[in-house]
């Protein structure tokens, strides 16, 4: 393992024992002062947090840069898992694994050692990084705030959080996070029809949906239309004989250009019908990205291999950076089994991937 994986891996590994999920807030605040620590020696630095709705960001560049010409973008939220014990990070077989290594406490070590060792040489470049804390529900605080109302910009974003190491994503798919809720009324199991059951009401009209679904987006070969995913399904019921008077449900919809979040959440609430209450929880358009030439030139110089540009399935905060016309790169190491504890970073592709960032910022800066 050369010097700058060892590096890597150790900063990983000690972002990865931070348990910085939704619920801890408490966590993601000492993530955030373990990650100004470490770079708050630099000369010529300004520091700067924002903080919306609870969720902390950190914005970091020279002195005169407000408008860096790359920004370097990161989050160090993770999912949650029920045993806390799984968050830390093993090295096995060449990888690092445990929950937030690749997702994306690897790709933000790999942000944090480019920017400190680029203005340790030259504290004048045009370089800054954002680290947020709330991508993993929605991101609306943290990139989004930040290149929304708090006027947040720069030439270009660098996102490691999709891709590969290969391969820029240049189309991402919108998103809504729906909740539905359903009410009926109850009654005793043996005499079903004096009641009016919630989760039969609810379960016949996400069938509709699934229905309707698969009549208007069927499906193709690169599975690139719209899709919709019943995600739970519950009620607060606790009794066997009883007709439950309530019942919830969630969806999770995708859907790529030309469709809206607008049009999308139209068809499903005039599928479901008026019985059905629906309420947005994370609302996200469709995005397109256009890499730098440079970019992938150099990732093809490195790797050896030539660069893909692909679609995907899933969203990223990418979204609020190109909504402002400006340009995203997503690309980052090889990563796997994401969001389980589980997950997993591969080591010498963070060294590729540093390479790559490094000399990118050298000729863009």
């Amino acid at each position: 393992m050369i010097a700058i994986e060892q590096d890597l891996v150790e900063l990983t590994r000690q972002l990865m024992l931070m348990r910085t999920t939704e619920f801890e807030p408490e966590e993601r605040r000492r993530c955030i002062d373990f990650i100004r620590s470490h770079i708050d020696t630099l000369d010529n630095l300004q520091l700067r947090e924002v903080e919306q709705n609870g969720n902390i960001s950190l914005l970091a560049n020279p002195v005169g840069h407000d408008e860096p010409d790359i920004l370097m973008v990161g989050h160090i939220d993770v999912v949650a898992h029920l045993d806390n014990s799984v968050y830390r990070g093993e090295v096995i077989d060449g990888r690092i694994v445990g929950p937030g290594s690749g997702d994306m406490k690897g790709a933000v070590a790999i942000i944090l050692e480019v920017f400190r060792n680029t203005l340790r040489k030259n504290p004048q470049a045009s370089i800054g990084i954002a680290i947020t804390s709330d991508e993993e529900i929605g991101g609306a605080d943290g990139i989004g705030h930040l290149f929304g109302s708090a006027g947040v910009r720069c030439g270009i974003a660098l996102v490691p959080d999709g891709g590969s190491l290969n391969r820029i994503t240049i189309h991402e798919k919108g998103i809504l996070h729906l909740d539905l809720n359903c009410t009926g009324r109850t009654g005793h199991a043996a005499r079903p029809w004096l009641g009016k059951s919630a989760s039969e009401h609810l379960i016949e009209r996400l069938q509709a949906l699934r229905e309707r679904f698969a009549k208007e987006f069927p499906t193709t070969s690169d599975e690139w239309h719209p899709t919709c995913a019943i995600t739970t399904l519950n009620t607060p019921n606790r009794t066997i004989n009883r007709v439950a008077a309530h019942a919830h449900a969630n969806l999770d919809v995708r859907f790529p250009h030309p469709h809206t979040t607008t049009e999308m959440l139209a068809f499903i609430k005039e599928v479901l019908g008026p019985e059905i209450e629906v309420e947005v929880i994370i609302p996200a358009e469709p995005a397109d990205f256009d890499p730098d030439p440079l970019f992938q030139k150099i990732t093809a110089e490195i790797t050896g291999q030539p660069v893909e540009l692909e679609k995907s399935h899933g969203g990223s905060d990418a979204r609020f950076i190109a909504a402002q016309g400006i340009p995203a790169i997503l690309s980052r190491p090889l990563v796997g089994n994401l969001h389980a504890v589980d997950e997993w970073i591969d080591i010498e592709s963070m060294g590729t991937f540093y390479k790559i960032y490094q000399h990118y910022v050298a000729q863009r800066t």
